[in-house]
Formats: C-alpha cells, sequence, structure tokens
C-alpha cells in the first residue's frame, strides 16, 4: 500500500511527524505553522493539515478487508491528514460509505422476531460488547448467525474509537497495520568518529548522530548492558567487524571513487570526571576509516563529508531493513550535497536499485542527481506568488529556474552519449558531418567503401574547441580521430601540437582533408569537385556563381568567403547536399577522395 499523492506545504521538522524514529519531536507552533497564517492560529483557528496522503490499497487486502469483515468496499483508496499540532485525521469514506447503524438495522430486519433493543446496539463499540448483549438473550441459530455477521464487522483491537466502530474496525486491524513508515534521512544523521557508548544506552537520544551510531550497535547484535561492564572487548569487535564487512561489502560496490579504503572499529576505556570531582570509566567506540595502499587510518568524521554520509546512510539503512513486517517510503533531502558528479551517479544509482523494494523521495537541486531516461519521475517544486509551493511534472513547468537542473542534466546525458561509443571521429562542425555521412551512404550504395558503423561523428563546435574535446576524452580508453581543416589559426594550431607532443593523442590520429586533396590548404568543401560545390552553393544561397569566376590557384573556400564579404553559413550548402545528393552526378574524383578518405579513417578507428 504506497500513497498515491503527497502535497506538502511545510518545511523539514514537519517531516518528522512521519518519522517513526523521532518520536520526541515536539510540535512548535512558533517555528512550524505557516508564518502568513500564524497569527489566526494563535486566535483560536483550527490547525490546518501539514500533509495529506492518498493511499491506494491493493487487490490482495481489499479482498482480505471483505472476506473477514462480511462485507463489500465501494474503492480501493483513502486519505490520511496530519496537521500541524500533530493531530491525524482519516478519511476512509470512499472505501466504505454505509454507518454501523445501517448495519444494525439490516441486522434486525432480517431476525425472525424482535428482542434486541436497537439503542443497545447502537452503542456498542467493540465485539466485547456486542458478546455480552448478545448473552442476555436466548437466540435462534439464524440470529446467531446474522449476529455473527455483525461481530466481524467490529473492531479486534480494543474499542472503538470512533462514532462509527465499522470505519475504526476497517481503519484499525486492516489499514493502519499496512500502513508504509516515512523515514526521513538528511546529513545530521551522519556517524561521528568516536562514540560515547554510555549516552546509547539513554532511552533519548537528542543528538541525531547517537541515533545512526545506535543503529550500527543494534546491527551488529550487541548488547549494550554487557558492553557497558566488559573488560574483554573481543567478542564485541569481533560482532561489529562481521557488520562492518557486510556494510563495506554493499558501500565500495556503489562507492567507485576509492576502493582503496576499509572500515576499522575499536573499543576502548576512557576515564573521564563526571563534573562531581569522581572519575569514571567510559566505553568508547572508534570507527576509522583505513587506506589500505598507504596504510593510514582516519577517524571516520575526518573523512569527506561525502564518504561518511554515504557510510552512514548505509549503516542507518540496513538498520531499517532488519524490520520485515514493514514498507518503508525513504525522504532524503539534498542526498547528493556533499558528493561530486561522479560519486553522485554512484549514488543515483544505489537509489534505484534501493526503489525496487521502498519508495523513494528525494529532492535536489543537482543535475548529476536526474535520471534523464526517466524524466517522467521528476517532479518539480516551484514558489508561486500568493499561492505557496506547486508541486508539477517536469513537462508542465514553464519557471526557467527551476527548469535548469533538468535542462543541464539533459545536456550532461548528450554529453555523455557522446563517449558511449568505443571509436570516435572528431570534426569541427554539423557540415562535416552531413558531408561525411551522406557521402559514406552514397559510396556504401555504389558498392564501395564508406565510413565505418562502428564510429560515432562528433562535431566539436570548431577548431578552437577540438583540443578541449581530445582532452576531456583522454583516459576513457576510448579511440579517438580527428579530421580537420587546415589550421588559418596558429594558436589553435599549436594545442593540437602540444597534445601530440604530451603523447595525449597520437599523430597519426590527426587527419587533414589536405592530406587527402594532396594540396596545402584544404576545407571539407575541397573534397568536392569546384562545378560540384559551386552547384550546391549556388542553390542553397540563391547565387550564380560560375567556374569562370574561380580562380585555380586558390581555395574555393577562401574565394566565396571573399564574396561574401567574409563568411557564410557553410552548413545550408551542406543541408543541400543532403536533400539531393541522389540527383547530383558525382565525379569519380570526388568519389574516389572520399573512398580514400574514409579508408584512412577506418584503419585508424
Amino acid at each position: 500500500m504506497l500513497p498515491r499523492l503527497a502535497p506538502c506545504h511545510t518545511n523539514y521538522r514537519s517531516l518528522h511527524y512521519f518519522d517513526e524514529g523521532d518520536p520526541e519531536f515536539k510540535f512548535e507552533a512558533l517555528k512550524d505553522y505557516p508564518r502568513a497564517r500564524y497569527n489566526k492560529y494563535k486566535r483560536g483557528d483550527e490547525p490546518e493539515d501539514a500533509v495529506t496522503l492518498r493511499y491506494e490499497i491493493s487487490e490482495g487486502l481489499k479482498s482480505q478487508i471483505e472476506i473477514e469483515m462480511g462485507i463489500s468496499l465501494e474503492g480501493t483508496d483513502f486519505t490520511c491528514s496530519t496537521y500541524y499540532d500533530g493531530k491525524t485525521l482519516i478519511g476512509i469514506n470512499s472505501l466504505f460509505s454505509k454507518s454501523w447503524a445501517s448495519k444494525v438495522k439490516e441486522a434486525l430486519d432480517k431476525m425472525a422476531e424482535e428482542g434486541i433493543p436497537e439503542e443497545r446496539l447502537l452503542s456498542i463499540k467493540a465485539r466485547s460488547q456486542l458478546d455480552s448483549v448478545l448473552s442476555e438473550y436466548d437466540l435462534g441459530e439464524d440470529d446467531k448467525t446474522i449476529f455473527e455477521s455483525l461481530r466481524e464487522m467490529l473492531p479486534v483491537s480494543g474499542e472503538s474509537k470512533w462514532e462509527d466502530p465499522v470505519k475504526y474496525a476497517i481503519w484499525k486491524d486492516f489499514l493502519e497495520p499496512n500502513l508504509p513508515v516515512f523515514i526521513y534521512y538528511d546529513e545530521y544523521y551522519q556517524l561521528p568518529g568516536r562514540v560515547d557508548l554510555s549516552k546509547l544506552k539513554n532511552a533519548s537520544l537528542s543528538d541525531p548522530s547517537l541515533k545512526t551510531a545506535k543503529a550500527l550497535i543494534d546491527l551488529s547484535g550487541a548488547d549494550l548492558d554487557i558492553l557497558s561492564a566488559a573488560d574483554d572487548f573481543e567478542e564485541f569487535k569481533s560482532e561489529l567487524e562481521a557488520t562492518s564487512i557486510d556494510i563495506s561489502d554493499t558501500l565500495f560496490e556503489y562507492w567507485g571513487s576509492n576502493q582503496n579504503l576499509e572500515i576499522e572499529f575499536d573499543v576502548d576505556k576512557v576515564e573521564d570526571d563526571d563534573g562531581r570531582n569522581h572519575r569514571i570509566v567510559k566505553r568508547v567506540l572508534d570507527i576509522r576509516v583505513k587506506n589500505k595502499w598507504n596504510r593510514v587510518s582516519l577517524p571516520l568524521d575526518k573523512r569527506s563529508k561525502g564518504f561518511n554520509w554515504f557510510f552512514s546512510f548505509l549503516v542507518w539503512f540496513k538498520a531499517m531493513q532488519e524490520d520485515k513486517n514493514r514498507q518503508y517510503i525513504l525522504l532524503l533531502d539534498e542526498p547528493g550535497l556533499n558528493l561530486h558528479a561522479l560519486a553522485q551517479g554512484d549514488l543515483l544509482r544505489f537509489i534505484d536499485d534501493l526503489s525496487e523494494d521502498h519508495q523513494i523521495i528525494y529532492t535536489t537541486h543537482s543535475p548529476f542527481m536526474v535520471d534523464s531516461e526517466h524524466l517522467e519521475k521528476v517532479r518539480t517544486v516551484v514558489e508561486v506568488e500568493r499561492q505557496g509551493s506547486r508541486i508539477s511534472d517536469s513537462l508542465q513547468e514553464k519557471d526557467p529556474d527551476t527548469l535548469f537542473p533538468l535542462q543541464a542534466a539533459l545536456g550532461y546525458s548528450v554529453a555523455q552519449n557522446l563517449f558511449i561509443n568505443k571509436r570516435n571521429l572528431l570534426v569541427e562542425g554539423i557540415s562535416d558531418l552531413v558531408y561525411l555521412e551522406t557521402m559514406s551512404a552514397e559510396l556504401l550504395k555504389r558498392g564501395r567503401t564508406g565510413l565505418s558503423e562502428e564510429a560515432t561523428i562528433v562535431p566539436t563546435g570548431g577548431a578552437d574547441k577540438v583540443a578541449t574535446f581530445i582532452s576531456l576524452m583522454r583516459g576513457s580508453k576510448l579511440q579517438i580521430v580527428c579530421l580537420l581543416d587546415s589550421f588559418v589559426d596558429k594558436k589553435s594550431k599549436q594545442r593540437i601540437d602540444d597534445l601530440v607532443r604530451e603523447k595525449i593523442i597520437r599523430d597519426k590520429n590527426i587527419v587533414y582533408y589536405s592530406d587527402v586533396c594532396n594540396a596545402s590548404y584544404a576545407d571539407v568543401e575541397d573534397m568536392f569537385e569546384p562545378e560540384e560545390y559551386l552547384l550546391l552553393y549556388n542553390a542553397a544561397f540563391d547565387k550564380n556563381v560560375s567556374i569562370s569566376d574561380i580562380k585555380s590557384d586558390r581555395p574555393i573556400m577562401i574565394q566565396l568567403k571573399d564574396m561574401n564579404g567574409g563568411a557564410f553559413n557553410h552548413y545550408l550548402p551542406a543541408r543541400e547536399f543532403a536533400r539531393r545528393s541522389a540527383e547530383i552526378d558525382l565525379s569519380d574524383k570526388t568519389l574516389e577522395k572520399f573512398e580514400n578518405l574514409f579508408s584512412k579513417l577506418n584503419s585508424l578507428l
């Protein structure tokens, strides 16, 4: 049974209403009540609801209720509202609209003879009360059967606290025991590096970090009373180490940042002053993280906040999982806040695996905590003037600030998709991609050599960005080849030369169009015979440049740029070629140059 709707207009403190691990949370109107309506509340207005959840019961539970209570449910959903003063209101009329009074009247109408006063039955709140009333009358077998059906509708566990005992029975005996438990977790629950075990014996754990430490002890199965009096900690340390191995195996399955770490525990006795000049002995648990490579260990709280958060969350979550009889809904507040981008990806993978068994709701402002392949799971939260927070589907939101993390996530996803293929051909622009893909298809149709299907063409956005792309893709075990125009910018050429000198890319993996054209200068357009390219150019720009206007001793692109005042859109002729490639009678020289280029690229990729 999981909630379908969770509108909320409260701060993080009010989330503790759902947190079974924080039963001592006390409502403080000044801190917790919506400030805009606080004065009305002070003047005596009824408190508003902080959160309303709408639950849908499973078919199995619905059948169980109907069979055991002898009724037919009219719906499958109900609401549970928690108010700012901590009170709860349950709305189950959508499940069963009939009242106890109507069921009593139906039972009396079926009786063979009159006997039990209706007012006595209407006052009944529990099965024991009905049994007491029935014992005063001598009922026939048929009437006993009628009242047995009526009895099944009353609550099993005690007396009804509601006006209608049937609806209370539905709630108390079936719905409430199956409600999922909300667990709220944030950075304040991180484990300390050193724990005073005597504090863990207290019934009240005011420090949130001690709650996680208590969870660690509970996981180990150790008895704090025995531990507090023990002089030999070997057995306890063994239990902790066994627990540590289990948690660490899970941790390092997802923690990809540093696999050379391991968790160590130590317990010792420390003398201290109790404040009344008396010396006392404390049992202290040390939690340390050891680097197996340099053999140095540090207290857990001296490691990065991200690692501490991840480890503490695993301890807390595994302790929670020990209760096999409850369903949990996890509320995580900015879970990736102290993690770098790749570690956030690890956490996202961990959360995705957890969601197979638990419903998880988490907040984030980070694009790295958004799964761009499942944006249907995302809900945006935006402040609307005079309305408060609005929760909506990500596709419906128009606020640019709210959409920014989603847009960044999509951009990151696009960038990552460039690196999925092991063989990448870097080119300067989109026009290169269009020419190469179109010409490769034309050659393959003719039974000649085209570009390998395993290669991915990656436009970099210009010659000045090629070196940056190469640097970003280094270390990813990818095969990279660059196909470039002749350089006119010396700085860009120098950056490429520096990458070759530093052995970031091999010199033979940088291919120039001029190599194939056997010229000192060439762009991708020079791979075509001049007449062929002019056909594309004239069609794209509605020009009428003839071959006689082009001098044979200068590159065609330089001359066309001069005619256009210095530059023009290279993509438009490329798009024209993609549209009309089947109509253009390409020369053998052009086909041969592209075929030679593809053969060379395929050998490198």
